[in-house]
C-alpha cells in the first residue's frame, strides 16, 4: 500500500455521510467499458490510482473522463497477459467512475477511480478500441441497522488494522489516520479490504461475498493471519539482530585476547592458517611471490572468521600454495620412445610428429629451452585433439585440455580480480593447477571459435600473453595478482579455419598443417585403431574370427562416408559391429565372420555415396580433369558441344565459380588464337556456338586447376579428335598459354588411381610434390610434365577421329529469291 494510495483515499476520508449513493446500482447501464487491472480488486467506494500501460486502457480512461461515464473495473486472473480476454477475468468487478486522470513526470499515465456498487461480468462484447462487457449489478446485502455483532466485528478488524499497519514497515502511517477518520463502518470495512489483504485471489473471493457480516467475517480471519505472520517476521528480525550484536561481541573480546597474547609472546594460529604456513615452507616460489604470502596471511588475524571477507581470503591463500611453483615433470628425452607412441596412436600426420622429435632432440642437447607454441588446423576428424594425449606421453609430461569454443569472457583465461563477489583464477592458472605441474602439455581447443569483440573484453586478445614465448614467463592472472612462468608449458591450439584467428594470434604460432586422409591412409587407421576399438565398445572382441577384409573397408569409406577426417567412418564401423552384435544377440550365432563388400551393404543398407568412374574417350569435347575437395580428391569431366548458331557465343553452366569461367574464358581465346596450329577453320567461331559443362551441376566448383582440361576440352570438339585413353590432367594456364603449379596434388593422384586412371598431365613445378609422395601412392601412374598448352595437347589429343564427328558446314546461306 502506498501513500498514493492513502492521498487518493482521503479524497473522501475526511467527509461525513453515510455514502449511500456509491452503493446504488439500478440506474447503471447493463454494457459499459471493462478496464482490465492487474493485482488490484477495487471494492465500493475505495477511492484508489491505477498506472495505466495499455493503449486500449489509455483510450477508456480518457474517453470517460470526457463523457463523465461510468465504467467496469474487473482483475485479470493472470496479471501476465496484455490482451486479456472473457477467460482471463474474474466475474465479479464493481462499477467506478474516473475522478482524475494524471501525467506523471515520467510521462506515465495514472487514473484515480472510486468504485462504487458491485457488478456481475456476464460476457465480453467487443475488444475494439477497448474491452466492453454485459454486466449486471450484484446488489450487497447490508446488515441491519443496530447490528449489534457487525458494529463489534468492525471495531475489532478496525483495532487489528491498526497493530498490523504499525509493525508492517511497508504500510505508511498515514493508513492508520485514514481508517480512524472514516466515519462510514462499511467504507472501512471496503479500504482494509482493498489495502491490508495481500493475496488477489482472497480479496476476489471478500468481493464476491454479497454479505456485508460474510465479508467482514472472512476479513477478520485474514487480517488476523496477515498479524501473526508480521509478528512472527517482527520477532525473528529482532533475534537475528541479538545474535549479530552477540557476534560483534565476541569478535571484540578474541581481538582483545589476541593483542594481550602478542603482548606476553603467546597466541596460537588457527588450524587453516597453521596449515597453509606449512605448505608455504614447501613451496619454492619466487621471493615476490613468498613476500605477497606473508603480508596475505597476516591479514586473516585481523578478519573475524564468521566475515564473508575471511572466506575470501582463505580461499586466495589456499590457491596460491596449491599452485605448482617451479614443480616440473622430468621429460622423457628417447626419440625411440616418442616415435613408437607416436606411430602407435596416430597413423600418418608426419610433420606433427617430425616437428614433436625435433623438440625433444634439442631439447636433449640444450638440457633447457622454451616450450613451442604449436597450432595444428586442418579438417575436423583427423585426430587434432587426440594428438595432445600422445605428444603428453611421449614427452612423459601430464595432459591438460581446455575448450575455447564459444568462449566470450577475457575474465575466462585472465581471471577476475579478488574485489568481485566469487572471483575466481582464469582457466589457464586453474588447469595448471589441475595439472599439478608447471611444464603440462596444454590444448587450447577450437581456438578458432572463440567470440571477438564482446562487451566482456576480447579473450583472442587475453591469449596473446598466453602464446607469445617471449611474453610467457610472466603471465600475469588477476585473480592470483601475481605473475606465474608459462615458458615451460607446451601449449598446443587445434583449428579448423585460420582465416578465423586474429593475426596477431596467429603470428605467434607455429602453424602446422593436418590435412585429411587419403583412402589408404583410413583403411590402415580401421585396422589398426578403429575396428578393435569398436569390436570392444560393442562387446564383441571376444570373437576373434571377426574381421573385414580391406575390401570391404574401402567399400564404407568411398561409398558410406564423404569427409575428410575419419570421424564418419568410425560411426559407420560401430553400425556395422552394433548390426552384428543385434543378431548375435537373437540369433546365438555371428552371420558372418569375414566381412566382404556384400555383407556391408545388407548391415548398412545402400551406399549413399558414389565415386565417379572414368568414362572412356569415344565423345570428342570429354576430358577428365582433377579435383581437389575439403573431403578428398575427385574427377571431373569437362564437356564441350558445338550448335550452329550466328551469335557464336560461349555457354558456361554447372555451377562454376568466378575463377573457374576465367579459365573457360582464357582457354577459348587461347584456342582461337592458335587455331592454325590445331588446323581449325576460323569459320567456326563465327558460326557455331560453344558450350562448356561440368557435370553433377548442384555442386559448386571453382578453382582454376582445371584451365588446361578446359582448353583440351575445346581442342578436342572443334577438331573432333580424341582424348587419349585412361588420361586426365590439372593445371592452371595463362593467356600466354603457360600452365602454372596447383594444390592438392596427393588427394587427386589418389582419386585418379580409384578411377582407373594411368596417365596424368601436371606442371612441371609440380615434380617436387609427386617426389614427396610414397611410392605405394604412385605405383601403377604414369606422370607427364608440361610446360604450356601445347605440350598438353601433343600428348592427350591423338590422331584419331571420334565415331560420327561432326560435320561443319560453314558456307553462308543465301537468301531466298523471289518468284
Amino acid at each position: 500500500m502506498s501513500k498514493q494510495n492513502i492521498k487518493a483515499f482521503s479524497m473522501i476520508a475526511d467527509v461525513d455521510g453515510d455514502f449511500s449513493d456509491l452503493f446504488k446500482t439500478d440506474a447503471f447501464p447493463q454494457e459499459l467499458p471493462i478496464l482490465p487491472v492487474r493485482n488490484i480488486v477495487l471494492f465500493p467506494g475505495v477511492v484508489t490510482p491505477i498506472l495505466i500501460g495499455r493503449k486500449s486502457s489509455l483510450a477508456l480512461v480518457k474517453a470517460a473522463e470526457k463523457k463523465e461515464s461510468i465504467i467496469g473495473v474487473v482483475c485479470q486472473t493472470d496479471p501476465d497477459t496484455d490482451n486479456p480476454s472473457r477467460k482471463d477475468l474474474y466475474s465479479y468487478g464493481v462499477y467506478a467512475r474516473v475522478v482524475k486522470l494524471l501525467t506523471m513526470p515520467d510521462n506515465n499515465v495514472t487514473v484515480i477511480v472510486q468504485g462504487m456498487g458491485r457488478m456481475k461480468l456476464n460476457e465480453i462484447t467487443n475488444e475494439k478500441p477497448y474491452l466492453k462487457g454485459a454486466v449486471e449489478p450484484a446488489p450487497e446485502e447490508l446488515p441491519a441497522p443496530g447490528d449489534l455483532t457487525f458494529k463489534a466485528g468492525i471495531e475489532d478488524l478496525r483495532r487489528i488494522a491498526d497493530s498490523y499497519i504499525r509493525i508492517n514497515e511497508e504500510i505508511p502511517d498515514e493508513a492508520i489516520y485514514a481508517i480512524k477518520n472514516l466515519n462510514n463502518d462499511i467504507m472501512a470495512l471496503n479500504f482494509i479490504c482493498t489495502n491490508m489483504i495481500q493475496k488477489v485471489a482472497e480479496k476476489e473471493r471478500l468481493l464476491e461475498t454479497a454479505s456485508i457480516n460474510g465479508r467482514l467475517l472472512y476479513a477478520l480471519e485474514l487480517m488476523n493471519k496477515e498479524l501473526s505472520l508480521q509478528e512472527l517476521k517482527e520477532d525473528i528480525r529482532n533475534r537475528t539482530k541479538n545474535d549479530i550484536d552477540e557476534q560483534q561481541r565476541n569478535y571484540f573480546l578474541q581481538q582483545q585476547i589476541k593483542n594481550m597474547q602478542a603482548e606476553i609472546g603467546g597466541g596460537e594460529s588457527s588450524p587453516e592458517k597453521a596449515e597453509l604456513i606449512e605448505k608455504a615452507r614447501q613451496k619454492e616460489w619466487p621471493e615476490e611471490v613468498d613476500r605477497i604470502f606473508t603480508r596475505e596471511i597476516d591479514k586473516l588475524d585481523q578478519l573475524n572468521p564468521q566475515s564473508p571477507d575471511y572466506n575470501v581470503q582463505l580461499t586466495y591463500l589456499q590457491t596460491l600454495v596449491s599452485l605448482p611453483w617451479n614443480e616440473y615433470t622430468v621429460d622423457d628425452l628417447s626419440l625411440t620412445k616418442a616415435q613408437k607412441i607416436l606411430d602407435k596412436d596416430h597413423y600418418g600426420m608426419e610433420k606433427v610428429k617430425e616437428r614433436i622429435l625435433e623438440y625433444i632432440a634439442v631439447l636433449s642437447l640444450r638440457g633447457d629451452l622454451k616450450s613451442p607454441i604449436l597450432c595444428l588446423y586442418g579438417p575436423p576428424g583427423v585426430g587434432k585433439t587426440s594428438l595432445g594425449k600422445s605428444i603428453a606421453d611421449a614427452l612423459g609430461r601430464k595432459y591438460v585440455r581446455v575448450s575455447l569454443g564459444g568462449l566470450h569472457d577475457e575474465a575466462e583465461i585472465r581471471g577476475h580480480r579478488r574485489t568481485y563477489i566469487g572471483a575466481m583464477p582464469g582457466r589457464i592458472i586453474k588447469n595448471i593447477q589441475k595439472a599439478g605441474s608447471s611444464n603440462p602439455v596444454f590444448i587450447l581447443d577450437e581456438i578458432d571459435k572463440i567470440t571477438q569483440n564482446t562487451v566482456n573484453g576480447d579473450p583472442a586478445s587475453a591469449l596473446l600473453e598466453v602464446l607469445d614465448p617471449e611474453q610467457n614467463n610472466a603471465f600475469h592472472d588477476n585473480y592470483l595478482d601475481v605473475d606465474y612462468d608459462l615458458s615451460k608449458v607446451l601449449f598446443v591450439a587445434t583449428a579448423n579455419d585460420l582465416n578465423t584467428i586474429p593475426r596477431p594470434l596467429l603470428d605467434r604460432m607455429e602453424v602446422i598443417e593436418v590435412s585429411g586422409y587419403i583412402t589408404e591412409e583410413k583403411i590402415e587407421i580401421a585396422k589398426r585403431h578403429l575396428i578393435p576399438k569398436e569390436k570392444a565398445n560393442t562387446g564383441l572382441d571376444q570373437e576373434k574370427r571377426l574381421s573385414l577384409t580391406k575390401a570391404a573397408i574401402e567399400k564404407i569409406i568411398e561409398q558410406y562416408t564423404r569427409e575428410s577426417g575419419v570421424r564418419q567412418l568410425e560411426k559407420q564401423i560401430n553400425k556395422t559391429m552394433r548390426k552384428l552384435a543385434y543378431r548375435l544377440a537373437k540369433d546365438s550365432v555371428l552371420p558372418y565372420t569375414k566381412i566382404s563388400p556384400k555383407e556391408i551393404e545388407d548391415l548398412l543398407g545402400k551406399p549413399p555415396f558414389y565415386r565417379d568412374i572414368y568414362q572412356g574417350n569415344d565423345y570428342a569435347g570429354v576430358v577428365t580433369g582433377l579435383a581437389w575437395t575439403s573431403v578428398g580428391g575427385e574427377i571431373l569431366f569437362i564437356e564441350t558441344s558445338l550448335s550452329k548458331g550466328k551469335s557464336a557465343k560461349l555457354t558456361l553452366t554447372g555451377n562454376l565459380g568466378d575463377v573457374m569461367k576465367e579459365s573457360a574464358v582464357l582457354a577459348l581465346e587461347y584456342v582461337k588464337a592458335h587455331a592454325s596450329v590445331l588446323g581449325i577453320d576460323f569459320r567456326i567461331f563465327e558460326n557455331y556456338n560453344i558450350h562448356i559443362h561440368v557435370p553433377e551441376g548442384a555442386t559448386p566448383k571453382d578453382g582454376p586447376s582445371a584451365g588446361i582440361t578446359i582448353a583440351t576440352s575445346l581442342a578436342s570438339a572443334l577438331t573432333q579428335r580424341k582424348v587419349r585413353k585412361n588420361t586426365a590432367m590439372t593445371g592452371e594456364i595463362t593467356l600466354r598459354g603457360k600452365v602454372l603449379p596447383v594444390g592438392g596434388i596427393k588427394e587427386k593422384i589418389l582419386a585418379a588411381k580409384r578411377a582407373g586412371i594411368t596417365d596424368i598431365l601436371l606442371c612441371a613445378d609440380n615434380r617436387k610434390d609427386i617426389e614427396e609422395i610414397p611410392d605405394i601412392y604412385r605405383q601403377g601412374v604414369g606422370f607427364h610434365y608440361v610446360e604450356n598448352v601445347q605440350d598438353v595437347w601433343n600428348f592427350a589429343l591423338t590422331n584419331e577421329t571420334v565415331d560420327n564427328p561432326i560435320v561443319f558446314n560453314l558456307e553462308e546461306e543465301k537468301p531466298a529469291t523471289e518468284k
